[in-house]
């Protein structure tokens, strides 16, 4: 379409007549990403917001608070008769005990409810099986899309899962296009069934379809992460703005802890600008980009700011009800009381991914002592498994399953001192990413050193006591069942580990346990992880 509107223009001129006036055109998108299951509001930690901070103003986001700026921002776009589109970016699945009650469905209800025109499929969908996201995809009344997996040879699925929507939106075709991160058979389970390609080789033929059927206004709405929206931007041409998710990354031009402008600007491969935007994650923002393209279909304009969803925003009532309707079965279990913490216990992403934490030694520190009487040495823990902090006062067993949500148990194996150092190399090898693998540990200590090529970021590894590893000594190891089976790219662990045993009990009654014989608890971080500067 492109091409043809500037012939039509040449060939006007051409025979001294004036070139049609074509309008520019304007569309808002209004987007969230990784809700991951906060339907009830959440404090400034990412956790289960206390009655106690709710009577202080102290809350953020929650479904009902989202329904309220949703309308809100509709209503007057629509009275200013402008165009207007709401996506998700992925991750409704896995964060609260909404979830471990209930699984999709009361996640889709309240999407239903919302209304949004479409939904990216997030790597956390796949968390259940493909059930899990079939059963999803049967209750939505919106599009689930993801167009770089291939699910012919998984029947849940099939042909149910598509890659691009074409939207009418004042008069304009607008199409929508959609990847997810190609690692989710190592990051969730999809199944033996479901095939995942490169972004990039999806993109690029679906934005030449569109194109070939007249669309010249696309958007990809991408589950990714923030590193790879670039390169797929400074790779695939025609793709006119990025709306993603999977990496949790702020962009502002306003909140002090943004990791970059909103939007991103990257050049695709013919110079032009591609605004990226995300909102964060847990339904703390509604993102909100005005976007301008010209007759030629080239975007001209793209400005907005993430909405913060704070205690100013009002929660819509029957929303309020109704979550509050659905938390009843489960509310005796959160308000539940295990411990206490002395100060705030730091899980949050940006540290548990990055370097030594505060949750990733209590956890791991918890695993160890569960074990100790099976004579396990080593604890490794993802911190990517780590999905919340935790603040100072009493500890309520809601917010150990907040932090440790994922139903993973217990796991044990034998393995050679040799492949320690393969299996931390794993851990730290997708750092530029903010990837979930990063090792949390007890029983050892090491260094990384992030500028080094991945494989050979490890420069130092001992026991916690100082002495050697000895890369011939099998020692006891301890995590959790979803890395001993190789998840989070632990292949060394079901390679190579012996005598596994998956035998629980789940980590959310190991932590739990821990604070109950630890009473006060002290968040600690004593150098078992360090980097290298």
């Amino acid at each position: 379409m492109k091409k043809i509107l500037l012939n039509a223009s040449a060939l006007a001129l051409s025979l001294g007549l004036a070139a049609p006036a074509l309008a520019d055109y304007d569309l808002t998108i209004l987007h969230i990403n990784d809700l991951h299951s906060r339907i009830e509001p959440i404090n400034k930690y990412d956790s289960g917001c206390s009655d106690k901070n709710a009577a202080e103003g102290k809350c953020f986001g929650g479904i009902a608070r989202l329904k309220t700026k949703l309308d809100e921002r509709r209503a007057a776009l629509s009275s200013e008769g402008k165009n207007f589109v709401t996506l998700d970016a992925g991750d409704q699945f896995q964060g609260s005990l909404f979830y471990t009650t209930y699984k999709g469905k009361a996640a889709v209800e309240f999407m239903n409810l919302l209304g949004f025109d479409a939904m990216a499929v997030g790597n956390h969908e796949f968390d259940d099986g493909p059930k899990g996201l079939a059963d999803f995809i049967a209750g939505a009344k919106f599009p689930i899309l993801s167009g770089n997996i291939d699910v012919n040879n998984e029947p849940l699925l099939k042909g149910k899962v598509p890659g691009t929507l074409i939207l009418e939106k004042g008069g304009q075709k607008v199409g929508i296009i959609s990847a997810l991160a190609e690692d989710t058979d190592v990051t969730s389970s999809p199944g033996k069934g479901v095939r995942f390609i490169m972004a990039e080789d999806y993109l690029k033929g679906a934005v030449d379809a569109l194109e070939a059927a007249g669309v010249n206004k696309i958007i990809a709405l991408t589950h990714e992460g923030i590193t790879r929206d670039k390169q797929i931007a400074a790779s695939v041409s025609g793709i006119d703005v990025i709306v993603g998710g999977h990496s949790h990354t702020l962009l502002s031009n306003t909140q002090k802890r943004a990791k970059g402008p909103y939007p991103v600007l990257v050049k695709n491969p013919e110079g032009k600008d591609v605004p990226i935007v995300q909102a964060y994650a847990y339904g703390k923002f509604l993102g909100e980009i005005a976007v301008k393209w010209d007759d030629n279909g080239d975007v001209i304009q793209a400005a907005g700011e993430p909405i913060l969803l704070d205690a100013s925003v009002a929660e819509d009532k029957d929303v309020k009800a109704r979550v509050a309707e659905l938390a009843a079965p489960i509310q005796k279990l959160k308000e539940q009381v295990i411990g206490s913490a002395a100060a705030t216990i730091d899980g949050s992403r940006n540290s548990c991914r990055s370097g030594e934490c505060a949750m990733g030694n209590l956890v791991a520190d918890a695993i160890l002592e569960a074990t100790k009487d099976q004579g396990i040495e080593i604890v490794i823990q993802n911190g990517g498994g780590l999905r919340a902090s935790i603040d100072a006062g009493k500890v309520t067993m809601g917010e150990v399953l907040t932090v440790l949500p994922f139903q993973n148990t217990l796991a044990t194996f034998e393995m050679k001192g040799a492949y320690i150092k393969e299996a931390l190399e794993n851990g730290a090898s997708k750092l530029e990413e903010g990837a979930g693998r990063f090792a949390q540990v007890a029983g050892i200590k090491y260094s990384f050193d992030a500028s080094k090529p991945a494989g050979e970021r490890i420069v130092a590894l001992t026991m916690a006591d100082g002495s050697p590893i000895d890369e011939e000594k099998v020692y006891k190891v301890a995590t959790n069942n979803y890395m001993r089976g190789g998840g989070d790219g632990y292949k060394v662990f079901a390679e190579h580990g012996e005598n596994a045993y998956d035998y629980g009990p789940g980590l959310e009654m190991v932590l739990a346990d821990y604070l109950k014989a630890h009473k006060d608890y002290q968040p600690k971080l004593d150098g078992r992880v360090t980097a290298v500067k």
